[in-house]
């Protein structure tokens, strides 16, 4: 099967722009390109190797854990595969308990065990012990095993704070290579180290490039205000530049 690229786009949900940048860091990149017209083409192998990405980002996993764990020579695609099938598999029977649990709620009863999310998080933390041997999986989650509630909402609350601090920089006319955007950017670069796995400049471009790529990320962070996630990937790239 070959598949112009907005045909791959559109079976497997993602965008042409995030797959765009999947090429560019090297985790997907199209079965051949066209000489001529430089068009796309994605084939059978295509759809396995973006099943793998979407497992893994499934689970948490960073683009670039992904790409680490996708390319060592160790990986099992086979195995893969068999462990997204549990993950869906576990999925399908956590939906399936809150759709029976919204029918008994109409009916006033007491639901709260539908919530139990134990047994899926239980086989993500297996899952990512046994894929996640990656330097910056491994720093991240020797620095974060014994954190707390409030630990964790700290680093989520210093992150919200760091991106609506570039939202109202952007929106006082900054530009992204004025100095309070590149403070903001060395802030965030701090924070993430400190919280999370040393931010390197290198990380930090890949994080700036997903923030626009990445549908989610998008618009999760421009709803600090319409432009944001693009304001910031741009001051980050001034940033990673110098």
């Amino acid at each position: 099967m070959k598949m112009q690229i907005k045909e791959f786009a559109e079976l497997t949900g993602v965008s042409v722009r995030t797959l765009h940048y999947y090429d560019e860091i090297g985790l997907l990149s199209p079965a051949y390109v066209d000489e001529h017209t430089g068009y796309r083409f994605y084939d059978d192998n295509s759809i396995l190797r973006m099943q793998e990405i979407l497992f893994y980002r499934e689970l948490d996993f960073s683009l670039k854990s992904i790409g680490e764990i996708l390319s060592s020579k160790n990986y099992d695609k086979t195995k893969a595969l068999a462990e997204q099938k549990k993950l869906l598999i576990l999925k399908k029977e956590r939906l399936e308990r809150l759709i029976s649990a919204i029918d008994r709620a109409t009916k006033g009863e007491n639901v709260m065990n539908a919530f139990d999310n134990n047994e899926f998080e239980k086989y993500k933390q297996e899952a990512q012990e046994k894929w996640g041997n990656t330097d910056a999986y491994k720093e991240y989650a020797d620095k974060t095993k014994n954190y707390s509630k409030n630990n964790w909402q700290n680093m989520t609350d210093g992150l919200n704070d760091i991106i609506a601090e570039f939202s109202v920089c952007m929106k006082n006319g900054n530009k992204p290579d004025s100095d309070e955007a590149q403070n903001l950017v060395k802030m965030l670069q701090n924070h993430i180290t400190e919280t999370c796995y040393t931010c390197t400049k290198e990380i930090l471009a890949g994080l700036g490039q997903m923030y626009v790529y990445d549908e989610r990320f998008k618009n999760n962070i421009d709803r600090n205000g319409e432009g944001s996630a693009e304001f910031i990937s741009n001051a980050i790239a001034i940033y990673c530049t110098k």
